[in-house]
């Protein structure tokens, strides 16, 4: 129980380490406000019209959960730049010289983006709602909506997690998340249904975790017979515990490696 206390202490003073950057560099914001708003206005405004979503009463309601997904994917891209950026500059050695937890270093990290990934959310629903998007379902529905986006994007804190850890510098890490996660993210359902996609891809994008966590936030936001429950819901949690347990357990192996 010592260590637990430990582990939680460490995580919160950590956690709010990040977030008292936030005043100091509001630059670091840009990714999560202004750059999702620039995404859903070019998608709303100059793909939309172009782009066909049978059952849906306009593209606003078919695009929004798909870019929501996206951006709350990528709500941990700055912690992987941050934590690059803390291993060159000597940070993380001063960490492990400190009698502290050292999981707290990454899961301070990863609480603390639940907040940005929250304030997030308020960006993104409120600019959906002026493009046109609208709730179809409950409050209950909604708010379940909104814990597994915030899940998801706890799970995908520690994969930037990890992805910072191996990574030499700011610049490669940046390098690796868009290689690797960024196409992801488009060859699924999230901004076109994945039938009208040529034959390979069309599979692909239909097996693909974002297409399974974009359809399951459809459902419980928008209902109806144009996002259907099937078992969207479920699998997403599995996708989103399967993504924390993986990527938690090779950040801090990783970490403590690192720590000799």
């Amino acid at each position: 129980m010592s260590s637990l206390r430990w582990t939680v202490s460490d995580t919160l003073v950590l956690a709010m380490r990040q977030l008292r950057r936030i005043p100091r560099q509001p630059d670091l914001l840009i990714g999560y406000t202004i750059q999702p708003v620039m995404f859903v206005l070019l998608f709303r405004y100059v793909f939309g019209g172009a782009i066909a979503t049978p059952g849906f009463d306009n593209y606003a309601s078919y695009l929004m959960p798909g870019i929501i997904v996206q951006s709350i994917a990528f709500g941990g891209f700055v912690t992987a730049l941050a934590i690059a950026d803390d291993m060159n500059k000597g940070l993380i050695g001063r960490f492990r010289s400190l009698p502290m937890s050292r999981i707290a270093v990454l899961s301070g990290r990863a609480f603390a983006d639940i907040a940005l990934n929250a304030l997030q959310l308020v960006v993104l629903i409120g600019i959906g709602l002026v493009v046109g998007f609208g709730f179809g379902t409950d409050v209950l529905k909604v708010l379940l909506g909104i814990l597994l986006l915030l899940g998801l994007g706890f799970a995908f804190s520690w994969v930037f997690c990890l992805i910072g850890l191996l990574s030499g510098s700011a610049e490669t890490s940046n390098a690796i998340g868009f290689t690797v996660i960024f196409p992801l993210t488009f060859a699924s359902g999230a901004f076109v249904q994945p039938s009208t996609m040529p034959d390979g891809l069309r599979q692909f994008a239909e097996a693909n975790p974002f297409t399974t966590l974009v359809d399951a936030t459809r459902h419980l936001w928008i209902g109806g017979e144009a996002a259907p429950a099937n078992s969207d819901v479920w699998m997403s949690i599995v996708w989103i515990v399967a993504i924390t347990v993986v990527a938690s357990f090779l950040a801090v192996r990783r970490y403590r490696s690192l720590a000799g």
